[in-house]
């Protein structure tokens, strides 16, 4: 199973098509001159031609700017009857706010679930929760405001990304800003995800740089407190090693404050 998480060729669906545009051209060859490392993670192609959603962990990231997001969503657009095609593309620091990006750019829901099992895997309801919560983003109620990717690309160590929104729920006027927490075990088998809650980004920000007091906890979903216990007991278990992915060669990254962190990527570069 090893080689199931091997990098495979992007398919873009583009032979024979033309960039709408020298800059588009440029864009794109700029976007994807890593593309021999993306690791596919999900894909659409609609049936009339026009469209194709991509999903991709990019192993490339931890050579990058550090706190550079992992994940990168691809939408192209093509003009069939001129042969032409144009794209945008996001990059995202966990795969729930990826699957967002694309969805609302009109690809079914379904379709950027991973197809592939490789990876770790969420080690609890209340993460698989969670995501489900960024992946819907019900009512257009997190906005995005900085995210840091800390990934130090050894086995003997996990990996963290912190995802700062801003909460537009009513219920969560007291603290509106979210901490949304991921942390992967180091032999990546498994990670959680955790939303902390606090009044401010500084607030945010402090408790990131301090750690001397353990995240400050949203309350958890209903629905993830009435099934908790049930999905613990029926959880199938963890893949196994084979099917992990390896990590790149090592790099050391600090930690940061969020406001410190690479913003997110929009359009082409």
């Amino acid at each position: 199973m090893a080689d199931t998480y091997e990098p495979s060729v992007p398919d873009y669906r583009i032979d024979g098509f033309e960039a709408v545009s020298e800059q588009i051209e440029e864009d794109f060859f700029s976007v994807t001159l890593s593309d021999d490392v993306f690791v596919a993670l999900a894909e659409h192609h609609s049936d009339d031609g026009r469209d194709t959603y991509l999903l991709y962990h990019d192993r490339a990231a931890i050579w990058d700017t550090p706190g550079t997001a992992e994940y990168v969503a691809f939408h192209l657009t093509r003009d069939v009857e001129r042969r032409t095609f144009d794209f945008a593309y996001e990059r995202a620091p966990v795969v729930p706010l990826a699957q967002n990006w694309l969805i609302r750019r009109g690809c079914p829901p379904e379709a950027t679930m991973p197809t592939r099992n490789h990876g770790p895997r969420p080690a609890d309801a209340l993460t698989s929760r969670l995501e489900d919560l960024l992946r819907t983003n019900p009512d257009g109620r997190y906005e995005v405001v900085d995210h840091y990717t800390d990934n130090p690309g050894y086995f003997d160590f996990g990996s963290e990304v912190r995802t700062l929104v801003r909460d537009s729920h009513p219920d969560s006027a007291h603290a509106p800003y979210r901490l949304f927490l991921e942390e992967t075990v180091k032999d990546f088998r498994s990670y959680t995800m955790r939303e902390g809650e606090f009044a401010g980004a500084e607030a945010a920000d402090a408790w990131a740089m301090d750690r001397t007091a353990p995240l400050p906890l949203a309350p958890a979903p209903e629905s993830v407190v009435a099934h908790r216990a049930q999905a613990a007991r029926t959880r199938s278990p963890l893949a196994g090693a084979a099917g992990l992915a390896v990590p790149p060669a090592p790099v050391t990254a600090p930690r940061p404050t969020l406001s410190s962190a690479q913003r997110s990527r929009r359009g082409a570069r």
